[in-house]
């Protein structure tokens, strides 16, 4: 079983992977359709987690692929890019579960825990026995939040007292370790705490009436006398300069996700417009359906040319911000054009669910927002290629 290119893959990007990582891209597919599919759009629309597809996933061993040890040598960046692709091309809300746990959460651990940390926690997590979430974001901070997180940390002999609130915090109401990152009231600088679900200190409430990844169980917490014992603070995160360390890695995924994202409200386009006749034939035979599709087409292949090479740099360790900030803002630029263009090609019967396009639409705009606003990338890719900063 090998996974052809996807309708919206024009230049085939994906024949540069290898027989077994299409093997592997295949499972997913193929786990997508028969499993996620049928029940994506029934928990979107009533806001729930599918939890009983976690073990599905389990089984595909991919929450490991980007760690080295865990289940084999880490994959290449390419193969997970097509991963999160493939995922998010079935549904975002579930990619964004996924890298959240696999990116944001694991990938703290991984690049700011000691080796203990590592195993002790990676393993089980690459099991998706234990979930993780990642709590940076504040509700007074955002696009600032490196200059102005609000929560602290004191210590207190062999323990940690963290007090704040995060918000917008995926998987944080279920969630089995979220990761915490509080600014050290002895020395300003920003550390990192792994906080487990059941910490008396720790509450979270489900975030309600969103319009976009409604699936993703997004958290308001509340961190109040929260204390953490010294083994759980992630002992190589020192300052935000680590917490970006991470956000540098997921960024790139942002960017796999968005074209997922934009692919699939494509496809879903075309054939809605072979379909649908207007004036005696398939409105795909108009010259502005036309022009609307090769646009999108367009925006796809140029947002998964850009994704493929940054995944080529960071695989050979040449990847910095300003790279990973211009995959983000440009893809998901493009994808907000393409979802809409889809929107239209689909006409009136694109607002409402029963024809797909609309909720890639709606998922569209939380994408769009998080992991640095498309304003805030562009100020990181503007210092890198000017030499000056024009953050205030």
């Amino acid at each position: 079983m090998t996974a052809e290119p996807l309708t919206g893959d024009f230049f085939r990007f994906a024949d540069a992977l290898t027989d077994d990582e299409r093997e592997i891209v295949a499972r997913v597919r193929e786990f997508l359709a028969e499993e996620v599919a049928p029940v994506a759009l029934e928990h979107w629309t009533k806001a729930e987690f599918p939890h009983h597809l976690i073990p599905g996933f389990a089984g595909l061993n991919i929450a490991s692929l980007p760690y080295d040890g865990l289940d084999g040598p880490a994959a290449r960046r390419q193969l997970i890019g097509f991963v999160s692709m493939e995922i998010a091309h079935t549904d975002p809300s579930l990619n964004s579960f996924f890298g959240i746990h696999n990116g944001l959460a694991m990938g703290s651990i991984d690049l700011c825990g000691s080796p203990e940390q590592r195993e002790r926690w990676l393993p089980a997590m690459g099991r998706m026995e234990k979930i993780g979430a990642f709590g940076l974001t504040e509700p007074h901070g955002g696009s600032d939040v490196a200059r102005g997180l609000e929560t602290t940390a004191r210590r207190e002999g062999d323990e940690w007292v963290i007090d704040g609130e995060k918000r917008w915090i995926g998987n944080g109401t279920f969630a089995d370790l979220v990761v915490i990152w509080a600014r050290d009231v002895a020395d300003d600088s920003v550390k990192g705490f792994v906080v487990e679900q059941d910490n008396p200190g720790m509450t979270t409430t489900k975030m309600e009436n969103k319009i976009a990844l409604r699936t993703v169980q997004n958290a308001d917490i509340v961190l109040s006398g929260c204390r953490v014992p010294e083994a759980d603070r992630l002992q190589e995160a020192h300052s935000f300069a680590d917490t970006n360390k991470v956000l540098r890695r997921t960024r790139g995924g942002v960017a796999w996700g968005s074209t997922g994202t934009m692919m699939a409200a494509y496809e879903l386009a075309l054939a809605y417009a072979q379909e649908r006749e207007q004036f005696g034939r398939p409105i795909a035979g108009f010259q502005l359906v036309q022009d609307l599709l090769v646009r999108m087409l367009g925006n796809i292949t140029a947002s998964l040319g850009m994704a493929v090479r940054l995944a080529e740099m960071q695989e050979a360790g040449e990847a910095r911000d300003e790279h990973a900030a211009l995959a983000k803002e440009f893809c998901t630029s493009r994808m907000r054009e393409t979802v809409a263009a889809a929107r239209e090609v689909v006409g009136g019967n694109g607002v409402v669910l029963d024809y797909g396009v609309g909720k890639f639409f709606a998922d569209a705009e939380a994408l769009y927002s998080f992991e640095g606003t498309r304003q805030i990338n562009t100020l990181v890719v503007g210092r890198a290629i000017t030499g000056q900063s024009a953050f205030v």
